[in-house]
């Protein structure tokens, strides 16, 4: 695994090969989600997804899927990213190489005994055994106990060796979907304060991914603040933060206070109808190029005072300074949208549910999206001059999300 200098690349790797060396000004933290993708940070679902399709809605997600197939869906859409010289670094090759101390660390703080049951048992002695058993763990096994982050709840019996007990698993099922435990923007990484509280702990493994490739988190979301990666999206010399489901007006004024946009400009998109299907900004909204751009149908054509009328509030600040002050509250956001020159391209409805707007962009006007989408919106992109590659992920999209969902990107060209 390579790891990447923080602020700038020195190199593109791809597949683990040198590729020629760039100018260390070439590659940066995104600015534009337009720009060239060099660097994508992915998890391949395993074991660990099974608990949540059982009981999809209580995983966060749509629909039953097949695990195994999801797990075949996203090895291709990796292997697709690869083609085009992109570096994907995997979540398990990086657990796979971490220092073993700060591995059993991360699996200590998730394995329970829970002895509540017991009249008398020992804390210190049920401590004294979980700490052996864990010096004892192979790498895998401290892997699979941070993943499923287990729960061991004790009884006592007369049979056998004393101890009998269920097993409960906590399992990171939305582990997949990288976009959200973290932002990247002009300023370096941030780790997010999931909107979920079984979402909570992906946000320290990331964050061990992130410290391993050598590109330390500048700033951490805390306390009442939330923010999610969905809906955070850098636009050149703007950045876009959805506020709605899954990020709050405290997690968005912790970064503008800690000054972690990197923008002079930031445009809080206020979402007002809390649907799932628009969980986050990405889900209705996304960017293909400086100056094009796609919206659902709902909020394209919505009227003030209906739920998919999403609005916008405009917070500046002068050059070189940090603080920034509200320039504009409420304003129609497909108005300011097009008043920066964007052309919107409609998705309509059963492409919308089919999560056409979730793709991700990985060079101006070349995109990967879930493939199925209509012929209407698929000759809308030819006109428009944008290059699909149509990607096979219907097994993954019943979990709530799509391209753009599955991807972390670490570094993107510069643009400006």
């Amino acid at each position: 695994m390579k790891k990447i200098t923080q602020w700038v690349l020195a190199a593109i790797f791809v597949c683990g090969t040198t590729v020629q060396a760039q100018e260390s000004s070439d590659m940066v933290y995104p600015q534009a989600e337009w720009a060239k993708a060099g660097d994508i940070l992915m998890h391949t679902p395993g074991q660990e997804l099974f608990n949540g399709v059982i009981h999809p809605t209580a995983g966060l997600f749509e629909n039953y899927f097949d695990v195994d197939k999801a797990a075949e869906e996203h090895a291709e859409y990796i292997k697709m990213l690869e083609g085009n010289g992109i570096c994907v670094h995997r979540v398990s090759d990086i657990l796979s190489e971490v220092g073993i101390d700060s591995l059993r660390a991360l699996a200590a703080s998730v394995l329970v005994y829970d002895i509540s049951s017991i009249e008398n048992e020992s804390e210190e002695a049920t401590e004294e055994y979980r700490q052996d058993v864990l010096s004892k763990m192979s790498r895998a096994d401290l892997i699979r106990c941070i993943l499923l982050q287990p729960v061991v709840k004790l009884s006592r019996t007369d049979n056998n060796t004393g101890y009998e007990a269920q097993y409960i698993q906590n399992p990171l099922m939305n582990l997949y979907f990288t976009r959200d435990q973290s932002i990247t923007t002009p300023r370096g990484h941030i780790i997010c304060n999931m909107n979920s509280s079984q979402r909570a702990p992906e946000t320290r493994i990331i964050n061990l991914c992130y410290e391993h490739l050598g590109l330390k988190p500048i700033f951490r979301v805390e306390g009442e603040g939330k923010l999610e990666g969905g809906d955070y999206i850098p636009a050149g010399t703007i950045s876009l933060i959805g506020c709605g489901m899954r990020t709050n007006d405290e997690g968005i004024r912790q970064l503008l206070e800690a000054d972690a946009f990197g923008h002079d400009t930031v445009v809080v998109v206020r979402d007002h109808k809390f649907w799932q299907m628009q969980m986050h900004l990405d889900t209705h909204f996304n960017i293909i190029d400086r100056n094009l751009c796609t919206m659902v149908r709902s909020c394209l054509e919505a009227k003030p005072g209906q739920p998919e009328f999403n609005t916008c509030d405009i917070w500046v600040r002068k050059p070189g300074k940090v603080k920034y002050s509200l320039w504009k509250k409420d304003k129609p956001f497909v108005e300011y949208i097009k008043s920066r020159g964007f052309t919107i391209i409609p998705i309509d409805y059963d492409d919308e549910m089919h999560y056409a707007n979730n793709f991700l962009t990985i060079a101006p006007r070349h995109i990967m999206a879930v493939g199925g989408q209509s012929e209407e919106l698929q000759q809308r992109f030819r006109d428009a001059g944008v290059t699909v590659e149509w990607i096979p992920l219907e097994s993954l999209i019943d979990g709530y999300g799509a391209a753009h969902c599955m991807t972390q990107v670490l570094q993107r060209a510069k643009q400006w």
